[in-house]
């Protein structure tokens, strides 16, 4: 029989169906105008005349011929091809009359199908011929060109009683049964084809154009009414139509003229069935332009076949109808015991459809994986069969000489098992559990079979030759079972946390988000556990990482979660402590289990650990721990800052004296440690040193609101002396309001009777406030440095210069503060002092102490002030803090008579007389503070501070010659200048600001407020300083 070349018969129309009932893609294109049915039919009409001269279909002995399991070698070449056994159920050469007795199958054996194992009797017809229905038909089902659909009551079946003589069926009323045509349409077509081949029993069924003989001699007579007779004449005109118009197997010219007049024919049937009578010039029109049509080839060389049934994807829809009959109709799970005989029959309807071997085997792959599929999975021998199938298919798809339209099958039908089989490999946590985890035994070698056929074996070529066009398909069988593992796990760690994506998401801060990755740890793990128990010992036959392969995966997904948790928080709370910690405890686990699953490898498992990039748990802890110290410091700065632009020093209330500041600082120092070791990690001594040092250098920056007023200059005062300007300038508490006018009208300070009132300015309470405050400091200091030192939950530092403080007992976190706290109360207590005594009490000091003359302007008043002031300020200042304070006031107060007595100004002028009244009222001053609180100042320290002023006193008490003298030796030692020579001057002596007796310039200070003759010659000749007026 002369062959044609397809390669450009057939257009791409293996669109997207999908199998009713199934997610399971239609790999042979789409056939419009037929239905499922008409198909199914068609196809029996085919095989019943591609059989017509065998036994049973109308030949020799067709009443009498029996299944035949006796014997004989013919064998077909290939599982499924149809070839005879010597213990199957095949057809004998001579058609002897016997009964299964031991069926047996070699298809069924080699695909490894079981045999049904019912008695020989179980296909049963009565001895009339009539032929009973299965008890219970099922249904098979086939896109686009299966059999489907139920037999229905009156179908055609006769149920017979059981009483009546029964015999084994032969295989052509097996193959009605199973086509579920009716013993009327079965009769009408044997009697059409005597009719039509009445003496032609030698003509080959691919010279006969079955659709047009059917018109030709059916007449409406033989159907039980008119539009039955309408229904069947109109299915065979659209075989026509698409297998000579639409999908021929030569391609059409647009502007052949028969296929414009089979077009019109067929367009005017819709409306008005045609008339078939031997007269009819429709029907004489029909079969010229069928004939022309049918018969064309593509070679010069005469040949009589017709090609009318073997256009894709026409043909395959046939094909694949006629393969369905295979499985029981009773139990569609089940493969007849008879398939040998009837796929060896089916062999005969290749010449008409155009099937080839190749073709075959590819078909008989996928109808064995589509009833699998169809019959809910209940059937695993039928995946087995397929598989066992793939091997043939394997086998053709190696071969050279392949059709193009073999090689779009191979390809189109290969993905559509393979897309099946991968949707569920891909997500195998989804579609298989414990119960039913084997199912992936018999699937996975399907997957890899497939894939690799694809991917390795195949290379697509338009011909047999290895011309330019070849197209290589990539391999896609490497590595498959770990691409199957990856993304399984990814969906299946997908749908945990699908349902709190979104809440990990809107919950950026707080105790949720944490929860749920906590939770998700835990779900995590049971996944791996799972996955090792259930999955992994199945896939390791394939795989041998399986089990480290899916860890690492979990791990790598896991991952990303906490990534996306751990993005945008910059600090650290108990509750992302304990998501890292989880995090840490899972990822251990993991790891155990790639280095237990990879025990046997190369490479011990190191390729699968070094894909785990590990989550770092404890440098992300430490690095949001640094962040979080960080981030407290820079909350105490701005709070600092704050008090360096707000505070005005008062007290925060009456039984916390220091400013609100303090307070706040400290309160923020407390709260940042305490938060600080409830962080549940092991806090180390590094770590505790970090937040100190940074407390730290804020305290300092906190003590620093101090300094010292600078001393006035030498000079014989005046009424607009500077000597108030420059003390205006020293004061630090500019925000006071005060006016030194006012003071100097002494309104802080003036006697109501003999009810005088402090006259402390706020500015010099605000000091008492910054000593409090810096006591204060300086005790909660030594809280803090109890907090960090004395927890026990601190682990030893690695740092050195750490380890080496650890050692040191003595030490404190704050020493370097604790020194600046002491040195600015110093500070400060000294300013508050000045201030005190040389601006608070300038009007009671230095603008009425001993003006005029010394009788008349006692210190009694101001010390009367004095005492109301030191009242004051005791009941202000912290007690630790009253006897440095006191001591300070007191010192001013001494070098406040010393500027009197030896910087007075002109208003001032003493006399030798004078030293008894003035050392009396300095007496009364020391008694002041031994007196003013409870051993504040001890008489020794009293004492001790006033013995300069008890020196310049007893200077006052010396006559001017000794003073002249003294001053003159006291001069000539300081300069080096030794005895004065005649015409020599004196120098004047530097204002060095420590006075005392032996000082020169304050022998000289004391000449200069003597008021005497020697006084005012010695000045006026030695420094040119005229007499006092």
């Amino acid at each position: 029989m002369a062959r044609h070349s397809r390669r450009e018969s057939f257009s791409d129309t293996a669109t997207s169906t999908v199998c009713p009932g199934t997610d399971l893609l239609w790999p042979f294109g789409k056939l419009d105008g037929l239905d499922k049915d008409e198909i199914r039919e068609t196809a029996y009409e085919i095989f019943f005349a591609a059989c017509r001269s065998s036994p049973g279909f109308g030949g020799r002995t067709a009443l009498t011929f029996y299944s035949k399991h006796n014997g004989g070698d013919n064998e077909g070449d290939g599982l499924g091809g149809g070839g005879g056994s010597s213990k199957g159920s095949g057809f004998g050469s001579l058609g002897r009359k016997e009964v299964v007795t031991t069926p047996t199958s070699r298809v069924k054996r080699a695909l490894g199908l079981k045999m049904l194992k019912r008695s020989p009797s179980r296909r049963m017809t009565t001895a009339s011929g009539a032929v009973s229905a299965p008890s219970s038909p099922g249904n098979g089902s086939s896109v686009g060109g299966g059999s489907s659909g139920h037999i229905s009551p009156g179908s055609g079946f006769l149920t017979v009683p059981p009483s009546r003589p029964r015999r084994p069926l032969t295989s052509a009323e097996i193959m009605r049964q199973q086509m579920r045509v009716t013993e009327q349409g079965d009769t009408r077509l044997r009697k059409t084809l005597t009719r039509t081949l009445v003496g032609q029993s030698g003509k080959r069924a691919e010279t006969i154009i079955l659709p047009l003989e059917l018109l030709r001699h059916v007449k409406t007579s033989e159907f039980s009414d008119v539009h039955e007779y309408q229904i069947w004449q109109r299915r065979q005109l659209k075989v026509i139509e698409a297998g000579l118009l639409l999908h021929p197997s030569i391609p059409l010219e647009k502007t052949n003229n028969f296929a414009m007049h089979l077009r019109e024919v067929i367009r005017q049937s819709e409306t008005k069935p045609i008339d078939t009578g031997k007269t009819s010039e429709t029907m004489a029109t029909l079969c010229n332009v069928v004939i022309s049509l049918a018969c064309r080839n593509t070679n010069t060389a005469a040949s009589d076949v017709c090609h009318w049934a073997d256009g894709y994807p026409l043909n395959i829809h046939l094909y694949v109808a006629l393969l369905q009959s295979i499985f029981d109709v009773r139990d569609e799970t089940l493969v007849l015991d008879e398939i040998d005989e009837l796929l060896e029959l089916m062999k005969k309807t290749w010449s008409m459809l155009g099937i080839t071997r190749a073709m075959h085997n590819l078909c008989f792959t996928w109808i064995l994986f589509h009833q699998y599929i169809v019959t809910s999975q209940m059937e695993p021998d039928l995946l087995g069969a397929s598989h066992a199938m793939l091997a043939e298919v394997a086998n053709d798809a190696k071969k050279s000489d392949r059709e193009a339209l073999y090689v779009k099958l191979l390809t189109s039908t290969l993905a559509s098992m393979q897309g099946w089989t991968e949707k569920r490999l891909l997500s195998y946590h989804d579609y298989f559990q414990r119960g039913n985890v084997g199912l992936i035994e018999n699937l996975l070698p399907l997957a890899l079979s497939s894939s690799r056929i694809v991917g390795e074996d195949v290379t697509i070529s338009q011909g047999s030759s290895q011309e330019k066009g070849d197209v290589k398909l990539v391999d896609s069988s490497g590595e498959r079972v770990d691409y199957y593992i990856r993304a399984s796990i990814k969906n299946a760690f997908s749908k945990v946390t699908e349902s709190m994506k979104d809440k990990v998401s809107a919950t950026e801060e707080g105790d949720e988000a944490a929860k749920m990755l906590v939770d998700l740890a835990k779900e995590t793990e049971d996944l791996a556990l799972r996955e090792r128990e259930c999955f992994s010992p199945i896939l390791k036959r394939w795989y041998s990482v399986a089990a480290g392969v899916a860890s690492v995966s979990l791990h790598q997904c896991y991952g990303s979660v906490l990534m996306q948790y751990l993005a945008g928080r910059s600090s650290i709370t108990k509750e992302t402590v304990e998501v890292l910690q989880t995090a840490g405890k899972l990822e251990k686990v993991l790891v155990q289990m790639v280095a237990q699953d990879s025990e046997e490898c190369e490479d011990g498992g190191k390729g699968l650990v070094r894909e785990m990039v590990p989550y770092e748990v404890e440098s992300i802890i430490l690095r949001l721990l640094k962040q979080w110290i960080d981030d407290k410091l820079k909350t105490v700065q701005e709070c600092l800052s704050r008090a360096k632009e707000a505070e005005t020093w008062n007290p925060k209330s009456k039984s916390e004296p220091y400013a609100q500041s303090a307070g706040e600082l400290m309160k923020l120092a407390n709260d940042a440690i305490a938060e600080f070791f409830e962080v549940p990690i092991g806090i180390t001594e590094d770590l505790v040193h970090d937040l100190a040092e940074g407390l730290e250098q804020l305290f300092q920056e906190y003590t620093t609101f101090s300094y010292i007023p600078t001393l006035p200059p030498l000079t014989r005062c005046n009424r607009d002396s500077k000597f108030v300007k420059l003390l205006k300038k020293a004061t630090p508490c500019t925000a006071s309001g005060e006016d030194l006018n006012s003071l100097s009208g002494g309104s802080l300070g003036i006697s109501d009777g003999h009810h005088p009132r402090p006259s402390t300015s706020r500015g010099t309470q605000r000091l008492y406030i910054r000593l409090n405050t810096l006591h204060f400091l300086s005790s909660q200091l030594h809280s803090l440095n109890k907090s960090l030192s004395l927890n026990p939950s601190v682990l030893p530092a690695t740092r050195k210069r750490h380890r080496e403080r650890t050692n040191s007992s003595s030490s404190s976190y704050f020493d370097s503060t604790q020194a600046g706290i002491e040195t600015a109360f110093h500070h400060v207590s000294e300013v508050a002092a000045y201030r005190l005594i040389f601006l608070d009490s300038y009007s009671v000091f230095y603008e009425r102490l001993y003006v005029g003359d010394v009788a008349n302007a006692r210190i009694k008043p101001a010390l009367r002030i004095l005492k109301q002031n030191l009242t004051l300020m005791t009941a202000i200042l912290a007690d630790r803090a009253q006897a440095l304070a006191m001591r300070e006031v007191m010192k001013a107060s001494f070098e406040a008579v010393l500027t009197i007595l030896l910087a007075g100004g002109h208003s001032r002028v003493f006399y030798r007389a004078d030293h008894e009244l003035i050392e009396e009222d300095f007496e009364s001053l020391k008694k002041v503070y031994c007196t003013c609180g409870e051993g504040l100042i001890s008489e020794e320290v009293v004492d001790r501070e006033a013995e300069t002023v008890e020196g310049v006193v007893q200077l006052m008490s010396q006559p001017t010659e000794q003073l002249v003298e003294d001053f003159s030796i006291a001069t000539c030692e300081a300069s080096g200048m030794g005895l004065v020579g005649t015409g020599q001057r004196l120098p004047m002596p530097p204002t060095t600001g420590r006075w005392n007796r032996s000082d020169p310039n304050t022998i000289l200070r004391v000449l200069c407020y003597r008021d005497d003759r020697v006084a005012n010659r010695f000045l006026k000749k030695s420094f040119q300083l005229g007499k006092r007026r």
